[in-house]
């Protein structure tokens, strides 16, 4: 029964910070992952570290843009691609203009 053993290690009761320990508890879900923090017998918040946060928000990021990516592609219609010298011509951009721009990095 592994994951009865791993749901009571990654509970922690709210008495316990009433007590004095959310350091120790805090230090805890750094070295060994995040803990549900329970109240009355009911899952109340969970505790994780500021890297596994950004770790998470990063990955549901990267889902949401690839989900949206995916709708985008649905859509796609090659024959409706604008040349990029008509967009220029449209917004009245010169090679001259882009060449003073100067070289742009794109992350």
């Amino acid at each position: 029964m592994p994951s009865v053993v791993s749901a009571i290690q990654n509970t922690v009761p709210i008495t316990q910070f009433n007590r004095g320990l959310a350091g120790q508890i805090f230090e805890d879900v750094k070295a060994h992952g995040a803990k549900v923090v329970m109240k009355n017998n009911t899952a109340e918040c969970v505790l994780l570290s500021p890297d596994e946060y950004m770790k998470l928000m990063d990955e549901l990021n990267d889902a949401h843009l690839a989900a949206l990516s995916t709708e985008r592609l649905a859509d796609f219609d090659p024959a409706a691609l604008i040349p990029e010298e008509k967009v220029w011509e449209h917004l009245d951009i010169t090679e001259e203009d882009l060449a003073s721009v100067g070289e742009v990095d794109f992350e």
